[in-house]
């Protein structure tokens, strides 16, 4: 009877390595067809960060993946997630992660925002990807038909119309980007001009487009992928002392997480190189003015672009 429940034992056991061999098959990115392993996506707390994270998300389930998502975060904790291991991959902007993580000089050129960020990281076990053509850098905007009646197309000319008649425009900023010097202060300074503190109307960024829109202000600050710029018929005035800095969106994945998976970048990077400013304009439009679902939003796009089965 011994013999016998010893026997009994041993084969429950093997049964069990088996099935525990068999669950995590795949964990390390072999392709195997019980899936390539399991990636975290996260997000910032934003409509273009939750589209991009969706975006993701869906495209590699589709191709296999496992994936957990886990969006909705801050800035900051969203890039201390990725250091700690909690997410594998998230989209970053090279300005942010140039000045704000890596606390290095504002860059404006695109290329050269980018090699920067990228070559510091290494060190970080960050890998940055390709880079979008999509720059989501802060934007001065006004009403087309404003703009048009004013003669305003460039800072500079915003500028002088500010110089020669301060009380004329009112602007309207959050109060983060009115203190800062890479914000209201240092873009008077660069291009030689002060709004007066009584013209400046300080607000939560969620209410400046429609501060803008519905005539309250006559200039604001925004970023330049926003779906309502479409969507109100604001312009955004040219930087052309090229003061703001480069945010192009880039896939950023744990360097160890790519070395198990090598296809998981091959992926990210497709999604990058598909991804330009008036696209994700459009997505933003979708969610933002349009208030589709950003899941809706997502799907729809990887079935326009082929990447996923309708």
């Amino acid at each position: 009877m011994k013999k016998f429940v010893s026997l009994l034992f041993a084969v429950i056991l093997l049964f069990s390595l088996a099935a525990c061999n068999s669950s995590t098959s795949g964990k390390e990115g072999d392709g195997s067809s019980k899936g390539k392993g399991k990636v975290t996506v996260g997000g910032k707390d934003f409509t273009e960060q939750q589209i991009l994270a969706k975006i993701t998300a869906i495209y590699l389930k589709e191709n296999g993946f496992d994936v957990e998502e886990a969006s909705n975060m801050g800035s900051t904790v969203v890039r201390s997630a990725l250091e700690n291991g909690q997410i594998d991959t998230y989209w970053e902007y090279t300005g942010t992660g140039l000045v704000v993580y890596q606390k290095q000089e504002v860059e404006a050129d695109s290329d050269k925002a980018y090699e920067k960020v990228k070559e510091n990281d290494k060190k970080n076990g960050i890998a940055w990807l390709n880079k979008a053509n999509f720059n989501n850098t802060y934007a001065i905007l006004m009403k087309k038909d404003t703009a048009d009646k004013l003669g305003v197309k460039t800072i500079s000319d915003l500028a002088k119309l500010v110089e020669n008649d301060p009380e004329k425009l009112k602007f309207a900023s959050n109060a983060e980007f009115y203190a800062r010097e890479d914000g209201v202060k240092g873009l008077e300074k660069h291009y030689g001009f002060e709004f007066p503190s009584k013209n400046v109307v300080k607000m939560d960024s969620g209410l400046l487009y429609n501060a803008l829109k519905d005539g309250q202000v006559d200039v604001s600050v925004g970023f330049a992928t926003d779906g309502r710029i479409q969507g109100f018929n604001l312009v955004v005035l040219e930087d052309d002392k090229q003061f703001f800095p480069a945010y192009n969106g880039v896939p950023v994945v744990s360097q160890e997480v790519a070395d198990k998976n090598p296809e998981l970048p091959k992926l990210l990077n497709k999604l990058a190189d598909l991804l330009d400013n008036e696209t994700m304009m459009s997505l933003n439009y979708s969610v933002d003015v349009e208030h589709k679902d950003v899941t809706e939003v997502s799907r729809e796009w990887l079935e326009k672009e082929g990447l996923v089965k309708k």
